[in-house]
């Protein structure tokens, strides 16, 4: 087997989003003292395990937030369902890495160098920092990520020389335990093991010694594998309230990064999501975004909520979000050529769609369909775009119709449009329906042409008091 450890050593601080993590200094508390810091409140002097009273008198600048330990949690199983992506058994190693068994999946992503940069870039993309590890047992895959010992290991036989060099912190043994080994200069897994075990299991418990031979091998390690809910409901809290919408599209590229890697483990897509942003005092803001086809494209999801936080106005600061897509729909794989040829590509018309459904709303964008029934005005409807019509058009028919007959001067016979005389090219097309509904229509249409080459659809009345009448342009 082989086994990849992710390890993340700032998940207090990474579960929020900051937007200005990477400028500004930030840390996260756990009660008095400084749990974890970034980079730039690093370079100011602040440490992990310092008073944070010590730490804001060092920068005055200094945000700081509480720990939230279930966020933490959350944001961990989110995670584990983010990397069901690259295998089935993901399993979570409380309280801040994942263990994923990735041998059946070596040959489908190329082998385990490709598998670790997509995991790297696709992580950093989402602001999280973590420390990867892969080794031949899942105990030893975990202690060197701990250790940050950022190392391949694929066979057993290497296994025994890098756990020996692994620092005794690495094991994780209580404050006590890790005083006497360093008191008789035990400081690496080589030390230890050069003692005898029971003098070790006496002073350190047996359970310092299990976890050498977990990591080697020697016992067994049973693991239980995560198994993710069958709908995606993810939520991500802030470090500051934010105002603007455009700081909150970093917070829901995240989760929609999140919501890609859960779909693509289900092989499956979304045609519809819910987006909601959360208040102090007002009620939750939710959004509905749906698609024209199903998706888990998650830089055209990102694209659609960008579109619709453009025309949103925020009446009260987003403290957190969350994103809910119930209906997870199979995708069917798509059947490529072996040679391209772009005049078989489809086209690009369903996010074209979706775009202007997100900036206009849904029902701003329709499609056109026919309808069985003579009567032009009553022959087509809206319906969703896309969808196919069974009912074939009669004649020449413009696309659009005007809402009401305009009607034309009559003179000499002839109908006049604008003032100038119409040239009939086509017709009469008789139209006589709608008796059984008390709205019966009795036409003669006619496709007409205006000196300057507009082509009209017009029709002469057959009831009194008769008339000429505009009822549509073509195009």
């Amino acid at each position: 087997m082989l086994w990849i450890a992710l390890d993340f050593p700032r998940l207090p601080l990474d579960t929020f989003a900051l937007p200005s993590a990477h400028t500004e200094p930030w840390v996260i508390a756990d009660g008095l003292d400084v749990l974890v810091c970034n980079e730039q409140a690093r370079s100011l002097g602040v440490r992990e395990g310092m008073r944070l009273s010590a730490a804001c008198a060092l920068s005055p600048q200094l945000n700081y937030r509480l720990r939230d330990a279930a966020a933490e949690t959350a944001t961990l199983t989110t995670l584990a369902a983010w990397a069901g992506q690259f295998t089935p058994n993901v399993s979570l190693e409380a309280p801040r890495a994942l263990l994923l068994d990735i041998e059946g999946s070596l040959r489908f992503f190329g082998g385990i160098r490709p598998i670790l940069e997509r995991l790297k870039r696709e992580l950093g993309g989402m602001g999280y920092a973590a420390t990867m590890a892969c080794a031949p047992t899942a105990t030893a895959a975990l202690l060197l990520a701990r250790a940050r010992m950022q190392k391949i290991v694929n066979c057993k036989r290497a296994l025994e020389a890098v756990v020996a060099g692994l620092p005794l912190a690495a094991l994780d043994c209580d404050a006590r335990t890790a005083q006497t080994l360093q008191a008789i200069g035990a400081k690496s897994v080589a030390d230890l093991t050069a003692l005898p075990r029971d003098g070790i299991a006496r002073r350190g418990g047996q359970l310092l010694l299990d976890t050498v031979d977990r990591a080697l091998g020697r016992l067994p390690a049973p693991r239980h594998f995560y198994v993710p809910p069958a709908q995606f409901d993810a939520k991500l809290e802030l470090a500051a309230p934010v105002s603007h919408t455009e700081a909150l599209l970093f917070a829901a590229n995240r989760l929609l990064a999140q919501l890609a890697g859960f779909l693509a483990a289900r092989n499956g897509g979304i045609q519809r999501f819910t987006l909601t942003l959360l208040h102090e005092r007002s009620a939750a803001t939710r959004l509905d975004i749906g698609l024209v086809a199903p998706t888990r494209d998650a830089a055209h999801l990102t694209l659609l909520v960008r579109e619709r936080f453009a025309a949103l106005t925020l009446d009260e600061p987003v403290h957190a979000l969350r994103i809910e897509a119930g209906d997870i729909l199979m995708l069917a794989e798509e059947n490529r050529e072996l040679f391209a040829n772009p005049a078989s590509a489809q086209g690009e018309w369903q996010k074209l769609v979706e775009r202007l459904r997100a900036r206009l709303g849904t029902e701003a964008v329709q499609g056109v369909t026919a309808h069985a029934e003579h009567r032009p005005e009553r022959a087509s409807g809206a319906s969703e775009p896309g969808s196919a019509s069974t009912v074939q058009a009669r004649g020449p028919r413009p696309l659009w119709l005007l809402s009401q007959p305009q009607p034309l001067h009559e003179i000499a016979a002839r109908p006049h449009y604008r003032e100038t005389a119409l040239a009939l090219l086509a017709g009469p097309e008789r139209i006589e329906s709608g008796w059984w509904d008390d709205d019966d229509v009795k036409r003669d249409y006619f496709v007409a042409q205006t000196p300057d080459y507009a082509t009209l659809w017009i029709y002469r009345e057959r009831r009194a008091p008769g008339g000429w009448f505009l009822h549509g342009v073509f195009s």
